[in-house]
């Protein structure tokens, strides 16, 4: 089943990701190793669960999240990602396949794991990575005709605007922003499995719809907070 963005979350994706873009335009004093780091924490094959691996074919291209690997490697080690660490693609990067973590779960070594050094540094760092300017960076510097692959080292050094209140003041927004996709994605899966439960019964006849109450949709929860973000 595709993890992908609803419409809201990818209008607060986007919304987000434009001020990301105006802030970077602030001078770039650091570098993003600054702010984060590569994962290399590895555990044998056998450990991973297909539905929280990552691979380059479950993530879906134009930043538009995962799907459920089709299948697992049968043999060597996978990188072992936490929740709120970054997940991109390596192989033709201009594909721009990213995802936020909200599981733990493993990932193919083509995979990049980044992991923030601050938490509260989580969110900044994804919209970072979210960039369109990132990617073309990215690209710019990968290696390899056929099966490009990005540089790990030319993408650390990718220069990013330095730390200072207004920074920080973004990233505590975005934050905000993450939790509330991450809450959204979860009322979506609920409601997709109870689809799954129900609509054979309700075809069947099984059970009829007067006897079906279904949770309140993300769509309007959201609306009922008149457009502010919850704490």
């Amino acid at each position: 089943m595709p993890v992908l963005e609803s419409s809201s979350n990818g209008h607060l994706l986007e919304l987000t990701s434009a001020k990301y873009v105006e802030l970077s335009k602030n001078q770039k004093n650091c570098n993003l190793n600054d702010i984060c780091e590569f994962v290399n924490d590895k555990t044998a094959i056998e450990n991973a669960v297909l539905e929280t691996y990552v691979s380059t074919e479950s993530l879906i291209a134009d930043k538009r999240g995962r799907q459920i690997a089709s299948k697992l490697p049968t043999s060597g080690k996978v990188t072992v990602y936490h929740p709120g660490d970054i997940l991109i693609s390596n192989i033709r990067p201009y594909f721009k396949k990213i995802w936020f973590a909200d599981c733990m779960g493993t990932c193919s070594n083509d995979v990049l794991a980044f992991r923030a050094k601050s938490d509260d540094m989580a969110s900044l760092l994804y919209f970072t990575l979210y960039s369109d300017a990132f990617f073309e960076y990215t690209v710019a510097g990968s290696k390899g005709t056929k099966m490009p692959r990005g540089d790990k080292k030319q993408i650390m050094s990718y220069r990013i605007p330095a730390i200072d209140d207004v920074v920080k003041a973004f990233s505590s927004e975005a934050n905000r922003v993450l939790n509330l996709i991450s809450t959204n994605r979860r009322e979506i899966a609920t409601l997709e499995q109870l689809r799954g439960t129900l609509l054979p019964k309700l075809m069947s006849g099984e059970i009829g719809v007067s006897k079906v109450e279904l949770p309140t949709p993300p769509e309007q929860a959201q609306t009922s907070t008149n457009g502010r973000l919850s704490e």
